[in-house]
Parts: structure tokens; C-alpha cells; sequence
């Protein structure tokens, strides 16, 4: 019984990882932004400091190729810039742009109202369990 309820434990996660973010990048439709782009807008917007190229791959969970066409769209768009690193000429820092931060605070808004539907009925304490138990499992992950 136990192998079934982990097993159903990580497919359930799985679903919803995929729904909530589908629902999020349905939402977020309008700005015209593809669900890549924005991920990457909110990584950097999260961050304190620039991270570089090679950061920011790692955080958002893409490749570096991945990633550089990623930017180059934003670049286009005039949501980040490129920024050369002095101690290491082959590194880049990426940052936001004025413009952006407008449209991340509407990614943001509508984000947070997802956020509330979503929580509807779901107590801090159960949330902060939630996030226990998976900072736990993430734990077990990276030590494999």
C-alpha cells in the first residue's frame, strides 16, 4: 500500500505542476509572452542579484543554448540586457530593464490571483507542511 500512495503521491505532483502552470501561462496569454519567457522575467525578477548566463539556466531549469535564445527574445523586446562580467570576459550578467518591470508586476498580479483561487480552503499551517515535505524530498533528490 505504501509503494501505491508514493507512487500516487508523485504523479499527483507531477499533474499538478503541469495544470497549475498551464492555467498560469493561460492567464498570462495576453501579454504576450510565452510560458518560457516569463519564467525567466520571474526568475530574475526573485533574484537579488544578477545572475549570469549560466545562473540563470540552472535556476530556471533549462539549457544554456535553451536559455540564450530565450534572452535573445527578451533582448529583442527590450525586457533584459546583457552585461559584460570585467573578472571573466566569456561570462554575462543578465539584468531586467525598466520596461520590465511593469509587465512583471501585472505577471505578478495575476499570478497571486491564481494563487488565491488556488488556496481557497488550505490553512498556512497545511501550506507550510506542504512545503516541508517537499523541501524533504527535494533534499533526498540532490544527495542521489
Amino acid at each position: 500500500m505504501q509503494i501505491f500512495a508514493q507512487h500516487s503521491f508523485g504523479m499527483q505532483l507531477a499533474q499538478l505542476s503541469r495544470a497549475w502552470r498551464a492555467e498560469l501561462d493561460r492567464r498570462l496569454a495576453g501579454l504576450g509572452l510565452s510560458q518560457a519567457r516569463w519564467l525567466v522575467l520571474l526568475h530574475l525578477a526573485l533574484l537579488e542579484d544578477a545572475p549570469t548566463q549560466r545562473e540563470l539556466a540552472k535556476t530556471v531549469g533549462v539549457e544554456g543554448p535553451t536559455l540564450a535564445r530565450l534572452l535573445d527574445g527578451l533582448e529583442a523586446q527590450g525586457l533584459v540586457q546583457r552585461q559584460s562580467v570585467p573578472e571573466d570576459r566569456r561570462a554575462k550578467k543578465v539584468v531586467l530593464s525598466p520596461q520590465a518591470r511593469p509587465l512583471i508586476a501585472q505577471i505578478e498580479s495575476i499570478a497571486q490571483g491564481l494563487r488565491a483561487e488556488l488556496f481557497v480552503g488550505i490553512s498556512e499551517d497545511e501550506q507550510r507542511q506542504c512545503q516541508q515535505i517537499h523541501a524533504r524530498i527535494l533534499a533526498n533528490l540532490e544527495k542521489s
